[in-house]
């Protein structure tokens, strides 16, 4: 029987578990957005998950929604990312990154004063920004033009290259929680005219032709796709999230992508259905689940056939060995959230393992 800790094929990519580190932003980046050493030692502590996702990571120059987030658009980015990928690798582990432009949830104190863009010009409400200068309410986006959108695919690809010179093992799109991509999915953030707003065929052909740059570089097996069509995270909602996400697991079918990686709910409890069933039944590739797994629920998922493999998020943040702890059944690290954000070691790299606690 396949369980959690059963090996898989997920694309061109052997995974030895089913337990998956999901994409966590740390904010322990350089001012530059170059990895630091500190995040080879973080992301190889917890290199025996079947595969990590690293953090959303800047495309491109001039998209940080974050402070002290990375980026792989620069010589320096690519050579940082190598000490990481390195790093995991020479503990047998497997890592992806997730590729990201954070559209209208950038600001200008972090993009030496460039204004945010998105699908149109709305401003996410329920949130502030961590800036330099303290927290600070997100601005305005512009509203891209059809002709500017050509510069973000290729931006993608760019960075889907420079992630492969990195040294990694393939990417994820980040089309989720209220980025770029996903601004333009959904029709509570996309008001737009024209071939990239009003029909579901429209709002998603950003993410298709970012698919197909990304892919070209790749391969789609070595490719991954992040969804949360309900998550109202950054002001996003959808009048029809499961007649988007269905539409959406067809198409994706023509991509041979490793996976589809599936944000279950809603942070704030706002958006309820059942987006599994539609994915899993139209979508012919391999499911990852996310948001708020236990072991066991973990487990029975797989077991059950409802998923492949389950993506762990904060779990992963305080237990570098969470794979070994979930097959233990062992007691669980308990994270610090006053150390999510910050710049130093405490929080990131000093939680114990198993055999160091005992």
């Amino acid at each position: 029987m396949t369980d959690l800790f059963a090996s898989g094929q997920f694309g061109a990519v052997t995974l030895k578990n089913r337990v998956l580190m999901a994409p966590l932003t740390r904010c322990r980046a350089d001012a530059d957005h170059v990895p630091t050493p500190m995040m080879a030692e973080h992301y190889a502590q917890r290199a025996s998950a079947g595969l990590i996702i690293a953090e959303a990571t800047m495309a491109m120059e001039g998209c940080s929604a974050f402070w002290r987030e990375p980026g792989i658009y620069s010589e320096a980015q690519v050579a940082g990312w190598k000490k990481v990928t390195d790093a995991v690798h020479a503990r047998g582990g497997k890592i992806f990154l997730q590729i990201w432009h954070g559209g209208r949830a950038c600001h200008p104190l972090l993009n030496d004063g460039r204004d945010p863009v998105a699908p149109s010009a709305m401003a996410i409400t329920n949130d502030e920004v961590h800036t330099p200068e303290g927290k600070k309410p997100y601005t305005v986006p512009r509203a891209l033009r059809d002709d500017e959108i050509p510069a973000i695919i290729e931006g993608f690809r760019v960075a889907a290259e420079n992630a492969k010179r990195a040294g990694f093992d393939g990417v994820e799109v980040h089309g989720a929680n209220g980025y770029l991509l996903d601004q333009f999915l959904r029709d509570g953030s996309n008001h737009r005219e024209g071939p990239y707003g009003g029909s579901v065929e429209n709002r998603a052909r950003l993410l298709l032709e970012v698919l197909d740059a990304v892919t070209s570089v790749w391969g789609g097996d070595r490719v991954g796709l992040r969804l949360s069509p309900l998550n109202s995270f950054n002001s996003m909602k959808d009048s029809d999230p499961v007649g988007l996400v269905t539409w959406l697991s067809k198409r994706l079918n023509e991509y041979g992508l490793a996976y589809v990686h599936l944000m279950r709910g809603d942070f704030f409890g706002e958006q309820q259905a059942d987006v599994i069933t539609p994915v899993r039944e139209h979508f012919n590739g391999n499911l990852i689940l996310n948001m708020g797994y236990s072991g066991e629920e973990a487990n029975a998922a797989i077991e059950a056939g409802q998923a492949d493999a389950v993506a762990f998020g904060v779990p992963f943040l305080a237990n570098p060995d969470l794979p070994e702890r979930l097959k233990q059944g062992a007691e669980l690290n308990k994270p610090d959230p006053k150390t999510f954000y910050t710049q130093t070691e405490e929080g990131y790299t000093d939680y114990p393992t198993l055999n160091a606690a005992g």
